[in-house]
């Protein structure tokens, strides 16, 4: 069933106007009648379509639950900004995987270095690429993309976090000695392709981060996240 998202809903209203209207009445030629999922907030309303315009998708809502994909523990990743397109396929993946919300961050081994407003400027796309992974693997939310953040604003905000961790290919424990009993908010940083400073590893240490080491192996920046998210999303039940 076809699969879009709100930001709010009203029950006794529902409408999808602009380019995704555009879309359910030109490329998928759906007619009044037919089925479609709109997500919104966690829940997904199950409709059937009253009325069609060529910008608006009149909707009528004929059941709602909470959508089954979403996961139990809302995961943070802190992605150290890597150059190139990487960064496009870790959203893609990353929130395939169940990640909930993703930060870029400057580290001092980045070798890709934007502005802040170099960065919004790709935004939009990096918000599209969200939304198309979320619409295929069925989330009931689009998971947010940030703006550019520093090592200390990072550090800083993890440790809020119920479990905070940064993968070090020098050493540290592995994913199944972290306390995760109970957590519901974790945070997960991960390298560029050069991983971290010793020194940001000690700062981060210091703060209270917890140190993984996924073994002797080193992966690639794009890789490790979507390892980090599956064993996290395994361990707490979620995969």
């Amino acid at each position: 069933m076809p699969r879009f998202f709100l930001e709010t809903i009203d029950e006794s209203d529902i409408r999808i106007t602009g380019e995704d209207a555009r879309h359910i009445g030109r490329s998928l030629r759906m007619k009044i009648g037919d089925s479609i999922t709109v997500c919104a907030n966690g829940t997904d309303y199950e409709c059937i379509i009253s009325n069609i315009t060529s910008d608006t998708v009149f909707l009528k809502a004929e059941n709602k639950k909470l959508c089954a994909s979403e996961p139990s523990v809302f995961v943070t990743l802190y992605q150290a900004f890597p150059k190139s397109d990487k960064f496009a396929q870790i959203v893609q993946k990353s929130i395939e995987l169940g990640v909930s919300r993703i930060v870029p961050v400057l580290t001092q081994r980045c070798v890709a270095r934007p502005t802040e407003k170099e960065f919004e400027k790709k935004l939009p796309r990096l918000q599209k690429i969200a939304e198309s992974a979320s619409k295929q693997s069925g989330r009931g939310c689009i998971p947010e993309i940030s703006g550019l953040y520093s090592f200390s604003k990072a550090i800083e905000e993890m440790k809020t976090a119920d479990c905070a961790v940064m993968l070090y290919e020098n050493g540290g424990i592995r994913f199944s000695e972290l306390p995760l009993t109970g957590c519901k908010n974790i945070a997960v940083f991960i390298g560029s392709e050069g991983g971290f400073d010793p020194e940001e590893a000690e700062r981060a240490k210091k703060e209270g981060l917890h140190s993984v080491w996924l073994g002797e192996r080193i992966l690639r920046c794009e890789t490790a996240p979507q390892v980090a998210i599956s064993i996290l999303m395994y361990l707490t039940g979620n995969l």
